[in-house]
Protein backbone atom coordinates (compact mmCIF):
# COMPACT_ATOMS: atom_id res chain seq x y z
CA UNK A 1 0.00 0.00 0.00
CA UNK A 2 1.27 3.43 -0.95
CA UNK A 3 0.84 6.36 1.43
CA UNK A 4 -0.96 8.36 -1.27
CA UNK A 5 -3.26 7.51 -4.13
CA UNK A 6 -2.67 10.75 -6.06
CA UNK A 7 0.16 13.28 -5.72
CA UNK A 8 0.09 16.43 -7.83
CA UNK A 9 2.72 18.98 -8.79
CA UNK A 10 1.65 22.38 -10.05
CA UNK A 11 1.39 26.11 -9.62
CA UNK A 12 0.26 26.93 -6.08
CA UNK A 13 -2.15 29.74 -6.93
CA UNK A 14 -4.75 31.43 -4.78
CA UNK A 15 -7.89 31.86 -6.90
CA UNK A 16 -9.62 35.17 -6.30
CA UNK A 17 -13.07 35.14 -7.93
CA UNK A 18 -15.51 37.95 -8.54
CA UNK A 19 -18.75 38.19 -10.52
CA UNK A 20 -18.87 40.96 -13.10
CA UNK A 21 -20.23 41.88 -16.54
CA UNK A 22 -18.91 42.45 -20.05
CA UNK A 23 -18.84 46.22 -19.58
CA UNK A 24 -16.38 45.87 -16.71
CA UNK A 25 -14.16 43.54 -18.77
CA UNK A 26 -14.07 46.06 -21.63
CA UNK A 27 -13.33 48.93 -19.25
CA UNK A 28 -10.42 47.05 -17.66
CA UNK A 29 -9.07 45.73 -20.96
CA UNK A 30 -9.63 42.10 -19.97
CA UNK A 31 -9.93 39.56 -22.79
CA UNK A 32 -13.00 37.46 -22.12
CA UNK A 33 -12.92 33.70 -21.67
CA UNK A 34 -9.19 33.01 -21.61
CA UNK A 35 -6.33 32.73 -19.15
CA UNK A 36 -3.68 35.38 -19.55
CA UNK A 37 -0.55 36.00 -17.54
CA UNK A 38 -0.13 39.43 -15.97
CA UNK A 39 2.75 41.25 -14.31
CA UNK A 40 2.81 42.20 -10.65
CA UNK A 41 1.63 45.81 -11.13
CA UNK A 42 -1.31 44.73 -13.33
CA UNK A 43 -2.23 42.05 -10.77
CA UNK A 44 -2.43 44.64 -8.01
CA UNK A 45 -4.68 46.90 -10.12
CA UNK A 46 -7.07 44.07 -10.95
CA UNK A 47 -7.16 42.80 -7.39
CA UNK A 48 -8.07 46.27 -6.12
CA UNK A 49 -10.89 46.50 -8.70
CA UNK A 50 -12.57 43.27 -7.57
CA UNK A 51 -15.73 43.35 -5.47
CA UNK A 52 -17.15 40.58 -3.26
CA UNK A 53 -13.98 38.55 -3.58
CA UNK A 54 -14.03 34.81 -2.94
CA UNK A 55 -10.63 33.25 -2.25
CA UNK A 56 -9.72 29.58 -2.52
CA UNK A 57 -6.54 27.55 -2.95
CA UNK A 58 -6.34 26.92 -6.67
CA UNK A 59 -4.14 26.23 -9.60
CA UNK A 60 -5.10 23.57 -12.12
CA UNK A 61 -3.66 20.53 -10.36
CA UNK A 62 -4.54 21.98 -6.96
CA UNK A 63 -8.18 21.99 -8.06
CA UNK A 64 -7.86 18.43 -9.32
CA UNK A 65 -6.52 17.25 -5.97
CA UNK A 66 -9.40 18.99 -4.18
CA UNK A 67 -11.74 16.95 -6.36
CA UNK A 68 -9.83 13.76 -5.57
CA UNK A 69 -10.08 14.59 -1.88
CA UNK A 70 -13.83 15.14 -2.22
CA UNK A 71 -13.99 11.58 -3.51
CA UNK A 72 -12.05 10.23 -0.55
CA UNK A 73 -8.62 9.65 -2.08
CA UNK A 74 -5.42 10.22 -0.11
CA UNK A 75 -3.61 13.12 -1.75
CA UNK A 76 -0.61 15.44 -1.51
CA UNK A 77 0.31 18.58 -3.46
CA UNK A 78 3.85 19.73 -4.24
CA UNK A 79 4.05 23.47 -4.88
CA UNK A 80 5.89 26.64 -3.95
CA UNK A 81 4.45 29.56 -1.91
CA UNK A 82 6.05 32.46 -0.09
CA UNK A 83 5.70 32.90 3.66
CA UNK A 84 3.18 35.73 3.24
CA UNK A 85 -0.56 36.05 3.92
CA UNK A 86 -1.68 34.36 0.69
CA UNK A 87 0.98 31.64 0.97
CA UNK A 88 0.00 30.75 4.52
CA UNK A 89 -3.66 30.80 3.50
CA UNK A 90 -2.92 28.41 0.64
CA UNK A 91 -1.04 25.91 2.80
CA UNK A 92 -3.62 25.92 5.61
CA UNK A 93 -6.62 25.73 3.29
CA UNK A 94 -5.15 22.82 1.34
CA UNK A 95 -4.40 20.90 4.52
CA UNK A 96 -7.89 21.68 5.87
CA UNK A 97 -9.29 19.96 2.77
CA UNK A 98 -7.27 16.84 3.61
CA UNK A 99 -4.44 17.28 1.09
CA UNK A 100 -0.90 17.15 2.49
CA UNK A 101 1.33 20.09 1.54
CA UNK A 102 4.92 18.94 2.14
CA UNK A 103 6.59 22.19 1.00
CA UNK A 104 6.66 24.79 3.80
CA UNK A 105 6.13 28.46 2.78
CA UNK A 106 9.45 30.05 1.79
CA UNK A 107 10.51 32.91 4.11
CA UNK A 108 12.15 36.01 2.62
CA UNK A 109 11.50 35.09 -1.01
CA UNK A 110 11.79 37.94 -3.51
CA UNK A 111 8.50 37.09 -5.24
CA UNK A 112 5.09 36.96 -3.55
CA UNK A 113 2.72 34.01 -3.58
CA UNK A 114 0.85 33.49 -6.82
CA UNK A 115 -2.72 34.58 -7.40
CA UNK A 116 -5.26 34.47 -10.22
CA UNK A 117 -7.94 37.13 -10.53
CA UNK A 118 -10.95 35.38 -12.10
CA UNK A 119 -13.85 37.47 -13.39
CA UNK A 120 -17.02 35.47 -14.03
CA UNK A 121 -19.73 36.91 -16.30
CA UNK A 122 -23.44 35.93 -16.22
CA UNK A 123 -22.98 33.52 -19.14
CA UNK A 124 -20.58 31.41 -17.04
CA UNK A 125 -17.43 32.41 -18.92
CA UNK A 126 -14.37 33.00 -16.76
CA UNK A 127 -11.64 35.46 -17.62
CA UNK A 128 -8.49 34.56 -15.71
CA UNK A 129 -5.65 37.00 -15.06
CA UNK A 130 -2.82 35.09 -13.42
CA UNK A 131 0.26 36.45 -11.72
CA UNK A 132 2.58 33.48 -11.30
CA UNK A 133 4.89 34.91 -8.65
CA UNK A 134 6.93 32.38 -6.72
CA UNK A 135 5.07 29.25 -7.84
CA UNK A 136 6.64 29.33 -11.32
CA UNK A 137 10.10 28.95 -9.77
CA UNK A 138 9.46 25.41 -8.55
CA UNK A 139 12.49 23.22 -9.25
CA UNK A 140 13.91 19.79 -8.49
CA UNK A 141 14.93 20.81 -4.96
CA UNK A 142 11.23 21.32 -4.19
CA UNK A 143 10.37 17.71 -5.08
CA UNK A 144 10.53 15.37 -2.04
CA UNK A 145 11.15 11.92 -3.50
CA UNK A 146 9.80 10.36 -0.31
CA UNK A 147 6.42 11.72 -1.47
CA UNK A 148 6.63 11.13 -5.24
CA UNK A 149 7.81 7.55 -4.73
CA UNK A 150 5.00 6.83 -2.29
CA UNK A 151 1.97 7.33 -4.55
CA UNK A 152 -0.04 5.22 -6.96
CA UNK A 153 -0.52 8.12 -9.40
CA UNK A 154 1.51 11.28 -10.01
CA UNK A 155 -0.21 14.13 -11.87
CA UNK A 156 1.82 16.98 -13.37
CA UNK A 157 0.63 20.41 -14.53
CA UNK A 158 1.74 21.44 -18.01
CA UNK A 159 1.86 25.14 -17.10
CA UNK A 160 4.97 24.50 -14.96
CA UNK A 161 6.84 23.24 -18.01
CA UNK A 162 7.63 26.83 -19.05
CA UNK A 163 10.94 27.05 -17.18
CA UNK A 164 13.98 24.76 -17.11
CA UNK A 165 13.78 24.08 -13.32
CA UNK A 166 10.15 22.99 -13.76
CA UNK A 167 11.14 20.54 -16.48
CA UNK A 168 13.85 19.11 -14.24
CA UNK A 169 11.39 18.83 -11.35
CA UNK A 170 8.93 16.93 -13.54
CA UNK A 171 11.52 14.45 -14.76
CA UNK A 172 12.81 13.86 -11.23
CA UNK A 173 9.29 13.32 -9.89
CA UNK A 174 8.14 11.08 -12.75
CA UNK A 175 11.20 8.87 -12.62
CA UNK A 176 11.03 8.43 -8.83
CA UNK A 177 7.32 7.62 -9.05
CA UNK A 178 7.68 5.10 -11.86
CA UNK A 179 10.76 3.44 -10.38
CA UNK A 180 8.71 2.77 -7.23
CA UNK A 181 5.88 1.20 -9.21
CA UNK A 182 3.58 4.21 -9.55
CA UNK A 183 2.14 5.73 -12.72
CA UNK A 184 3.01 9.26 -13.81
CA UNK A 185 1.02 11.53 -16.09
CA UNK A 186 0.46 15.12 -17.10
CA UNK A 187 -2.23 17.58 -18.16
CA UNK A 188 -1.05 19.44 -21.25
CA UNK A 189 -2.80 22.54 -19.79
CA UNK A 190 -2.48 25.06 -22.60
CA UNK A 191 -1.89 24.99 -26.40
CA UNK A 192 0.39 28.04 -26.20
CA UNK A 193 2.57 26.33 -23.60
CA UNK A 194 2.72 23.30 -25.90
CA UNK A 195 3.73 25.56 -28.80
CA UNK A 196 6.61 27.02 -26.81
CA UNK A 197 8.04 23.67 -25.70
CA UNK A 198 6.84 21.20 -28.30
CA UNK A 199 9.97 19.06 -28.60
CA UNK A 200 10.39 18.79 -24.82
CA UNK A 201 6.71 17.91 -24.38
CA UNK A 202 6.97 15.26 -27.10
CA UNK A 203 9.90 13.70 -25.27
CA UNK A 204 8.16 13.87 -21.89
CA UNK A 205 5.06 12.13 -23.26
CA UNK A 206 7.17 9.08 -24.13
CA UNK A 207 8.32 8.86 -20.48
CA UNK A 208 4.82 8.95 -18.95
CA UNK A 209 2.00 6.47 -18.38
CA UNK A 210 -0.93 8.76 -19.22
CA UNK A 211 -1.57 12.22 -20.69
CA UNK A 212 -4.75 14.34 -20.59
CA UNK A 213 -5.31 17.18 -23.06
CA UNK A 214 -8.00 18.89 -25.08
CA UNK A 215 -8.38 18.81 -28.85
CA UNK A 216 -6.41 22.02 -29.38
CA UNK A 217 -3.51 20.88 -27.22
CA UNK A 218 -3.19 17.51 -28.96
CA UNK A 219 -3.31 19.08 -32.43
CA UNK A 220 -0.71 21.64 -31.36
CA UNK A 221 1.59 19.00 -29.86
CA UNK A 222 1.79 16.96 -33.06
CA UNK A 223 1.12 19.83 -35.52
CA UNK A 224 -1.57 17.93 -37.41
CA UNK A 225 -5.29 17.19 -37.41
CA UNK A 226 -6.82 15.67 -34.28
CA UNK A 227 -7.27 12.06 -35.47
CA UNK A 228 -3.69 11.85 -36.72
CA UNK A 229 -2.40 13.52 -33.56
CA UNK A 230 -4.17 10.99 -31.36
CA UNK A 231 -2.79 8.11 -33.44
CA UNK A 232 0.71 9.48 -32.93
CA UNK A 233 0.12 10.08 -29.24
CA UNK A 234 -1.20 6.54 -28.73
CA UNK A 235 2.06 5.25 -30.21
CA UNK A 236 4.07 7.38 -27.76
CA UNK A 237 2.13 6.84 -24.51
CA UNK A 238 0.13 3.90 -23.08
CA UNK A 239 -2.95 5.97 -22.18
CA UNK A 240 -4.16 9.24 -23.66
CA UNK A 241 -7.33 11.25 -23.06
CA UNK A 242 -8.75 13.97 -25.30
CA UNK A 243 -11.53 16.25 -24.06
CA UNK A 244 -13.53 18.16 -26.67
CA UNK A 245 -15.86 21.11 -26.36
CA UNK A 246 -19.44 19.88 -26.53
CA UNK A 247 -18.47 16.46 -27.88
CA UNK A 248 -17.46 12.98 -26.72
CA UNK A 249 -14.29 12.48 -24.70
CA UNK A 250 -11.85 10.19 -26.53
CA UNK A 251 -9.75 7.68 -24.57
CA UNK A 252 -7.02 5.70 -26.33
CA UNK A 253 -5.09 2.81 -24.77
CA UNK A 254 -3.02 1.11 -27.44
CA UNK A 255 -5.44 -0.26 -30.04
CA UNK A 256 -8.43 0.35 -27.74
CA UNK A 257 -10.58 3.43 -28.23
CA UNK A 258 -13.49 4.60 -26.09
CA UNK A 259 -15.84 7.48 -26.84
CA UNK A 260 -17.35 8.78 -23.61
CA UNK A 261 -20.64 10.65 -24.13
CA UNK A 262 -20.92 14.13 -22.67
CA UNK A 263 -24.19 15.48 -21.26
CA UNK A 264 -24.29 19.13 -22.28
CA UNK A 265 -25.43 21.66 -19.69
CA UNK A 266 -25.46 25.46 -19.62
CA UNK A 267 -22.58 26.43 -17.30
CA UNK A 268 -22.99 28.77 -14.36
CA UNK A 269 -19.19 29.06 -14.17
CA UNK A 270 -16.88 27.05 -16.42
CA UNK A 271 -13.91 27.47 -14.06
CA UNK A 272 -12.32 24.13 -13.22
CA UNK A 273 -14.20 21.91 -15.67
CA UNK A 274 -11.04 20.29 -17.03
CA UNK A 275 -9.52 20.07 -13.56
CA UNK A 276 -12.53 18.20 -12.18
CA UNK A 277 -12.70 15.93 -15.22
CA UNK A 278 -9.16 14.90 -14.32
CA UNK A 279 -10.20 14.33 -10.69
CA UNK A 280 -13.03 12.01 -11.66
CA UNK A 281 -10.89 10.19 -14.20
CA UNK A 282 -8.02 9.71 -11.74
CA UNK A 283 -10.47 8.47 -9.12
CA UNK A 284 -11.61 5.84 -11.60
CA UNK A 285 -8.04 4.77 -12.31
CA UNK A 286 -7.08 4.75 -8.64
CA UNK A 287 -10.03 2.55 -7.68
CA UNK A 288 -9.61 0.05 -10.50
CA UNK A 289 -12.54 1.05 -12.71
CA UNK A 290 -12.61 0.37 -16.45
CA UNK A 291 -11.34 3.17 -18.69
CA UNK A 292 -14.85 3.82 -19.97
CA UNK A 293 -16.21 4.11 -16.43
CA UNK A 294 -13.29 6.36 -15.42
CA UNK A 295 -14.09 8.61 -18.37
CA UNK A 296 -17.75 8.78 -17.36
CA UNK A 297 -16.71 9.66 -13.81
CA UNK A 298 -14.63 12.50 -15.20
CA UNK A 299 -17.61 13.83 -17.14
CA UNK A 300 -19.89 13.68 -14.08
CA UNK A 301 -17.33 15.54 -11.95
CA UNK A 302 -16.92 18.21 -14.63
CA UNK A 303 -20.70 18.64 -14.92
CA UNK A 304 -20.98 19.18 -11.17
CA UNK A 305 -18.38 21.95 -11.01
CA UNK A 306 -19.74 24.01 -13.92
CA UNK A 307 -23.19 24.03 -12.31
CA UNK A 308 -22.09 26.47 -9.58
CA UNK A 309 -19.73 29.34 -8.88
CA UNK A 310 -16.12 28.30 -8.15
CA UNK A 311 -13.61 25.67 -9.24
CA UNK A 312 -14.11 23.14 -6.43
CA UNK A 313 -16.91 20.57 -6.07
CA UNK A 314 -19.75 21.48 -3.73
CA UNK A 315 -21.77 18.26 -3.85
CA UNK A 316 -20.73 14.77 -2.83
CA UNK A 317 -19.53 13.70 -6.27
CA UNK A 318 -19.37 10.06 -5.24
CA UNK A 319 -23.13 10.12 -4.67
CA UNK A 320 -23.51 11.47 -8.22
CA UNK A 321 -21.53 8.47 -9.46
CA UNK A 322 -23.93 6.16 -7.64
CA UNK A 323 -26.92 7.97 -9.14
CA UNK A 324 -25.43 7.37 -12.61
CA UNK A 325 -24.86 3.67 -11.87
CA UNK A 326 -21.07 3.99 -12.08
CA UNK A 327 -20.31 1.75 -9.08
Amino acid sequence: MKRYQVVGIGNAIVDVLSQTDDTFLDHMGITKGIMQLVERERAEVLYAAMTDRTEAPGGSVGNTLAGCGNLGLKTAFIGRVRDDALGRFYAKALQAEGTDFPNPPVPGASLPSSRSMIFVTPDGERSMNTYLGISADLGPDDVPEAVTADTDFLFLEGYLFDKAPGKEAFLKAARSCRSAGGKAGIALSDPFCVDRHRSDFRQLVTELDYVIGNEHEWSSLYETDLDTALDMAAADCPLIVCTRSGSDVIIRAGAQRFNVPVHRVVPVDATGAGDQFAAGFLYGLATGQTLLTAGKMGCVAASEVIAHFGARPEKDVKSLFRAQGLF
